[in-house]
């Protein structure tokens, strides 16, 4: 992937790094990830955490300033790729909304080292993996979870990189796209069978547009006029999609696989909608709630 010299986004934070760094915020609602393994490798948006909000409206505040992470020369050049890629899809999504008469209000990126204090969502550790908190609109990502993706799960690479913060900026657009909501409506009628069920359409969903962003990704070029997406970069991303499907996850770490309990859709399933979305550019094509689209 090209991206090296190309305009970054100035919606990166740094979010400080270990315990009692950063600013401490009590749960105000909102979500962090899944209790258990898979939340170690890519939790995105998980609606079924909201089992954990605190009731009512009384939010308790605890501010500290927040101490700046020491950045290695490997977490240095991450901060520049993710500048760069939140700026394309930024982009991507801003052209997209105005195509459908809409304003695509741009999230913040916050990268953390160890642990975090997401506003509205709770303390998230870097085991957590990547999240999005619907109720401060930021998506929080420790770089060292770009390591683990490369070194443990053999999707490496810098579009599987790009495809992580794609998914979760998706979630944003789920948010303001009114889908989010929709599920913290349907929570309380549904069972935790049903409603993982839910969270996996939602995941899927955040699949198929970072999906649409790739397609749009692949038709830009560099100061060089050169395409920004190279040869193998897609392969790279279903790559990942593959590497983090609930089936795959709970097979390497329990030994079997309990469908009724995946929050965030098979392999198979992840790669069909990355690549729907790559395909087609549509984002009327992900529908992923519609019976049968699964």
């Amino acid at each position: 992937m090209r991206w090296l010299g190309r305009e970054e986004s100035n919606d990166v934070e740094d979010g400080g790094s270990g315990g009692g760094g950063g600013r401490g915020l009590g749960i105000g609602g909102g979500i962090i990830g899944i209790v258990g393994f898979v939340i170690y490798l890519f939790t995105g948006y998980n609606p079924t955490q909201l089992l954990n909000q605190v009731g009512g409206d009384q939010q308790q505040t605890t501010e500290q300033s927040a101490a700046p992470s020491r950045l290695s020369q490997s977490d240095s050049t991450n901060l520049h790729f993710t500048r760069v890629i939140l700026k394309d899809v930024d982009t991507t999504w801003i052209k997209i909304f105005a195509g459908m008469g809409k304003t695509f209000v741009k999230p913040k990126l916050v990268h953390f080292q160890n642990e975090v204090d997401a506003s509205g969502c709770g303390m998230a550790s870097s085991a957590t993996g990547p999240f999005y908190c619907p109720a401060d609109r930021k998506v929080y990502l420790d770089f060292g979870f770009f390591d683990e993706l490369s070194n443990r799960f053999h999707a490496g690479g810098d579009f599987a990189k790009a495809y992580v913060i794609a998914h979760e900026v998706g979630h944003h657009v789920q948010n303001l796209l009114g889908v989010s909501a929709k599920m913290d409506q349907m929570r309380e009628q549904m069972s935790e069978t049903d409603y993982n069920k839910m969270s996996v359409k939602l995941e899927l969903q955040a699949d198929f547009y970072a999906g649409v962003w790739a397609h749009y990704e692949a038709q830009m070029k560099n100061s060089d006029n050169q395409s920004v997406i190279e040869p193998g970069d897609i392969e790279s991303a279903l790559t990942a999609a593959n590497a983090i499907g609930d089936d795959r996850l709970q097979e390497e770490a329990t030994g079997h696989v309990s469908p009724d309990s995946f929050t965030h859709g098979t392999s198979a399933q992840r790669m069909y909608w990355f690549k729907k979305g790559y395909e087609t550019g549509d984002i009327r094509q992900g529908n992923t709630f519609a019976e049968g689209a699964l």
